[in-house]
């Protein structure tokens, strides 16, 4: 590799660099400040893009985009020909409403549809800036092992320059889809666990994603059924993190821990609500039924 890159001319490297230099996606693009963004809020900036999560999370998201633009054309499919339908038979006031109804959709078409756009311009953006740092990275380390002259050193200066340019402005576009994720409804569906409930038993159940965090506590009752403080929580989608759900039992002023177990949240971008049964131990002896919608 690198007798391939020996011969790389110094101007030629230099107009790699400015190349590389005029396509940071900030000179480019408005983007917001990172404050406004989960992943890079209070003191949680990293400079560390993960290229192959970002294009999971955005196939998924796509596809549950899409998922709601299909419903969504398919209701008007419908009420358009109810429209036609009403019109012909001259009842007035249901035909205004039906008008209504159409319209209304037709705005929700058009937002669904310019989120979408919005979504590939960002990743593709991303994209972009990936490959700029992969190619100044393996430029990088071409010149680190050619011979060390002011001009290589210079080269090398410039590149490192790029490749962290590039970085900033991966993460920068993280934070900028992250916006566009949505929210996750998360619905209490109570423990399961046959002979391991008792009724009297008290149980704690900790939901976190990144920086968010739900403590609910539950009482299994004398007729086997379960009484929660809280049902539903709302949680703000992030690209890098995954749910955490920690079960404890408590017993007077003591706590036992049940489990601890992660759940990804990639299958979570569909129109349809999701039941999820996560086994809390090890054998499957305790499990939390949970419901998620998008």
């Amino acid at each position: 590799r690198s007798c391939s890159f020996t011969g790389f001319s110094t101007v030629q490297s230099r107009k790699l660099a400015k190349s590389l230099s005029r396509s940071s996606v900030r000179s480019r693009m408005s983007l917001k400040p990172p404050k406004v963004y989960n992943s890079l809020q209070k003191g949680a900036l990293i400079w560390d893009p993960k290229p192959l999560q970002v294009k999971k999370i955005f196939e998924a998201l796509k596809k549950g985009l899409n998922e709601y633009l299909e419903a969504h054309q398919a209701e008007l499919d419908y009420l358009s020909g109810r429209h036609k339908d009403t019109k012909r038979n001259s009842r007035l006031a249901f035909y205004y409403d039906l008008d209504k109804q159409i319209r209304s959709v037709e705005r929700y078409i058009r937002k669904l549809e310019f989120h979408i756009s919005k979504v590939e311009e960002l990743y593709e953006a991303y994209c972009i800036q990936c490959r700029l740092r992969d190619g100044a990275t393996n430029m990088k380390q071409a010149f680190s092992l050619s011979p060390a002259t002011k001009a290589s050193r210079e080269s090398l200066l410039e590149l490192y320059r790029n490749v962290q340019e590039c970085t900033e402005d991966m993460c920068f576009i993280e934070g900028a889809l992250e916006v566009h994720l949505g929210e996750f409804h998360v619905k209490m569906k109570g423990l399961v666990g046959f002979a391991r409930l008792c009724p009297g038993d008290q149980y704690e159940v900790l939901v976190r994603l990144g920086r968010q965090k739900w403590r609910l506590k539950g009482k299994i009752e004398t007729d086997d059924s379960q009484t929660w403080d809280e049902e539903e929580k709302v949680f703000i989608p992030n690209l890098h993190e995954k749910f955490e759900i920690k079960v404890t039992e408590l017993r007077g002023l003591a706590t036992i821990l049940v489990g601890v177990v992660t759940c990804d949240s990639i299958n979570f971008f569909t129109t349809k609500p999701q039941a999820i049964l996560v086994d809390i131990t090890e054998l499957g002896t305790i499990k939390l039924r949970l419901e998620v919608l998008w």
